[in-house]
């Protein structure tokens, strides 16, 4: 009889030790998952490509919005947003953002969806993009035959193509060369190894405009061409989880907000996590809003840029745009900001 109740005992409390770790092993899974029960908000893991002097997805993280939004956002940093986008291909980063070179570029070579529109092609952004030369260079006449730096993967080929042809300059009269980051290009040009570059942000331009034997000949804003910038992500991605990047929109939208009405909080940020002269972001931020939404610009801007690309064998294969867009989740997210119709 003893031995029964024993056996009994240790057969309930082995049954107890199982309910215990099962309601342990539950919640766990739940922390690791993309979902929580008992009424908490999901949440979606997911890794940004971000260059140093953009400070949107920073204000999205260290004000709590991507949080506020289910995101658990892990920025990763690269030289230029092109490299970022390249990112997409390797799978180290789950959503970029770019010009409509570098994201045309990335639809074109596979399951790839352009989500949103962050920029505006406007004179004003556009003037924010400097060329700098060396001293000997007195007009856009003197570049013929020269050195003349570009960041690879970008737009700035063509920009050199469309700013040279109305100087009556041909591609095949100077040479291009590549290059990974700004900084790059900044002691290149320093040392005379290129003798020309395009550059933008205030916290290189201002260097520049304080180096000896360099000077600012022009901006893009006296060019035809305007920058147009675009969210890229892979579909997979997108189709896996469309109300996470309904979210995430909406959070850069809310980010992109805050830090127009925040300048002075923006500019202490980025010093604290970039070393960026706070000058600096007070001086690009009310030039260069992030402005989410898509709309028949947006369109028109990637359409154009695609052409050339096409024309010019960038991209191989031509593809119809209309099929690389998934505006979905953002029209879920904020409706009112998508005008474009296909």
């Amino acid at each position: 009889m003893k031995k029964s109740w024993c056996g009994s005992a240790f057969l309930l409390l082995s049954l107890s030790l199982v309910l215990v770790l099962s309601g342990c092993s539950s919640k766990g899974d739940a922390a690791a998952s993309t979902g929580t029960d008992g009424g908490k908000q999901k949440t979606l893991k997911i890794k940004i490509a971000d260059i140093n002097t953009n400070p949107t997805f920073r204000v999205a993280l260290d004000k709590g919005i991507f949080a506020n939004h289910g995101i658990d956002a892990e920025i990763i940093n690269f030289g230029t947003p092109a490299e970022g986008v390249n990112a997409l291909f390797i799978k180290q980063v789950d959503v970029a953002f770019g010009a409509d070179f570098p994201v045309l570029n990335a639809v074109s070579k596979g399951e790839y969806s352009i989500i949103a529109s962050a920029g505006q092609a406007t004179d004003q952004a556009a003037a924010v993009w400097k060329l700098y030369v060396r001293d000997e260079i007195k007009s856009a006449a003197d570049l013929k035959g020269k050195n003349l730096s570009f960041m690879r993967g970008t737009f700035l080929p063509y920009l050199w193509d469309e700013y040279l042809k109305e100087q009556g300059i041909a591609l095949s009269d100077v040479t291009l060369t590549g290059q990974g980051a700004f900084d790059e290009a900044f002691i290149a040009l320093k040392q005379g190894d290129v003798d020309a570059a395009w550059f933008s942000g205030s916290a290189l331009t201002d260097k520049l405009a304080a180096l000896e034997g360099v000077h600012e000949l022009t901006d893009m804003s006296k060019t035809p061409v305007r920058l147009g910038m675009g969210i890229v992500a892979g579909n997979a991605f997108v189709e896996a989880n469309p109300e996470a990047i309904a979210e995430f929109l909406a959070a850069v939208d809310e980010a992109s907000a805050y830090a127009q009405e925040h300048p002075e909080e923006v500019a202490d940020l980025m010093f604290k996590e970039l070393k960026q002269p706070k000058e600096a972001t007070l001086k690009d931020l009310p030039v260069n809003p992030w402005k989410v939404g898509f709309t028949q610009a947006a369109y028109d801007s990637l359409a154009g840029q695609k052409k050339y690309m096409v024309d010019t064998g960038i991209i191989e294969q031509d593809f119809d745009l209309g099929s690389k867009l998934n505006l979905e989740p953002l029209k879920q997210a904020l409706p009112d900001k998508v005008t474009f119709a296909k």
